[in-house]
């Protein structure tokens, strides 16, 4: 049955098509939500105690209570019943964390039935070539909704911020996202499905009409355990979609590619589907945002459209914001741009290089991430820039001195100039007040974010309002 999402539901229709014990309570019981967040527990919720990276909902079960959820769903069964009143259902699954998904699907009356989805995975990349298909998807007629790092867009206009900008978001939240796009005659969604999105299940139970890898490169090995639980997770991605659209030039990519049962669609360099355009899509933007737009042509043709449709409607895509997003006052140039692993800030710097103009950048990385991606982002920092000024990118809770330092560590050799600030508004006004008329100023890892993680703080940090403030600051002592 389709329809809204509802208001309320039978916990016996939420639990009969999915295995389970009943530890305690009973079933015919009416449900008013479902969440994995005690915080967010109402009247008559279910809470789904499921345990996370830095939390266990175990641990929150006495407050979900407190707050009124009168179910509690729990994947191990060591539960001390005597501490849990008698009159809320106790419901035992496998695997909290596909239940989740599972009952927020369910509860907005699986609203990803009703529409044609398109998801996006890979190291790099992946929030341009969302938009760049959604932009496509409108020019052509249809209404389409974005949903990713930088937000929920609809037919290219912001209609909803992500909480702590996570690229693939919870399923409770995603779920009623994609039932008010219904609402909202939406017929197509464009989403970025992240490695941790894929590995965590939130995207459980969203099949997918198409599936883009883009791209296998280094990023969130830490969080997964290697790289190759990194690739499996990218990896979920195959059975949610019918048709798959591969980097053919991308080693890893393309061995997925040779393992499917079925060829997926490829794009590379060279083609599109086994046809070559006419012309450069993307003129003057690099070549990693040439690939990107030929991802996005790819998606289009695994829904039916063909090369020669699509290319008229080229001159509509638009990089999103964080994008090599573009700055220019006192005849400096500058860039802000989200580039935060090795493939993306060389891409980035190949692209500006191009024009032979001396290179300013402003990097760091952040804290608590995969720390052998640190020096290798400090050589191609020091190859590439004519001036390299180290400073913080979320140190979150490690020495912003010391991830400097690991930086350092792969930059000697290199006659680059290095100065250090590790004041993220200092580095930035620095680079801003000596940079000359016709040089760049690249401001690398931070993009669209609008937040600096510190210690445990997490404060208000804009890096395109720093460069304008300190231009202000320029003007103000010259």
């Amino acid at each position: 049955m389709f329809g809204k999402g509802r208001e309320t539901l039978l916990l016996s229709e939420l639990l009969k098509d999915w295995p389970c014990t009943i530890l305690q309570g009973s079933i015919r019981r009416t449900i008013d939500g479902i969440t994995e967040s005690s915080k967010r527990v109402k009247k008559d919720y279910v809470f789904v105690a499921k345990k996370g990276v830095l939390a266990d909902g175990m641990a929150f079960i006495e407050e979900a209570i407190s707050n009124g959820a009168n179910t509690l769903v729990v994947d191990r069964d060591h539960l001390d019943l005597t501490r849990i009143p008698v009159e809320i259902t106790v419901v035992l699954v496998p695997d909290s964390s596909l239940f989740i998904s599972y009952g927020s699907a369910k509860f907005s009356n699986n609203p990803a039935e009703e529409l044609l989805i398109i998801g996006v995975t890979g190291t790099n990349g992946k929030t341009t070539v969302s938009h760049f298909i959604g932009q496509l998807l409108k020019e052509l007629g249809h209404k389409t909704a974005v949903i990713g790092t930088t937000g929920l867009y609809i037919d290219g206009k912001l209609t909803e911020t992500i909480q702590n900008s996570m690229t693939t978001i919870p399923a409770e939240q995603f779920h009623p996202i994609l039932r008010r796009c219904v609402e909202q005659q939406v017929t197509h969604i464009v989403l970025e499905a992240s490695s941790i999105g894929l590995s965590t299940h939130r995207l459980a139970h969203c099949p997918l009409t198409v599936g883009v890898f883009l791209n296998i490169g280094m990023d969130h090995y830490a969080e997964h355990g290697g790289r190759q639980r990194y690739i499996d997770a990218k990896k979920l991605l195959i059975p949610l979609a019918d048709q798959l659209v591969m980097n053919e030039d991308d080693e890893t990519c393309r061995a997925i590619g040779e393992g499917l049962p079925e060829p997926p669609i490829y794009f590379s360099r060279r083609h599109i589907n086994g046809e070559q355009p006419s012309q450069v899509l993307l003129p003057n933007l690099g070549h990693h945002n040439e690939m990107n737009a030929r991802a996005a042509v790819g998606a289009l043709m695994a829904i039916g459209y063909s090369l020669r449709m699509i290319q008229p409607h080229l001159h509509a895509l638009r990089l999103p914001t964080g994008r090599l997003q573009k700055y220019e006052e006192a005849g400096v140039e500058v860039y802000v741009d989200y580039a935060h692993t090795p493939d993306a800030l060389q891409a980035v710097l190949e692209a500006l290089s191009e024009s032979s103009k001396r290179l300013i950048i402003v990097f760091g990385c952040g804290g608590e991430r995969d720390r052998d991606k640190r020096p290798q982002m400090g050589a191609i920092a020091a190859h590439y820039s004519s001036h390299v000024i180290l400073t913080s990118d979320n140190p979150r809770t490690e020495e912003p001195s010391q991830i400097i330092v690991d930086i350092l560590s792969g930059m000697a050799g290199f006659a680059t100039p290095v100065e250090i600030f590790v004041d993220r508004h200092q580095a930035i006004r620095y680079a801003i007040t000596q940079a000359q008329p016709g040089e760049i100023v690249l401001i690398a890892g931070k993009g669209h974010e609008q937040i600096q993680q510190i210690g445990n703080q997490t404060m208000h940090f804009c890096d395109m309002e720093e460069v304008k403030k300190s231009f202000s600051y320029r003007n103000a002592i010259k």
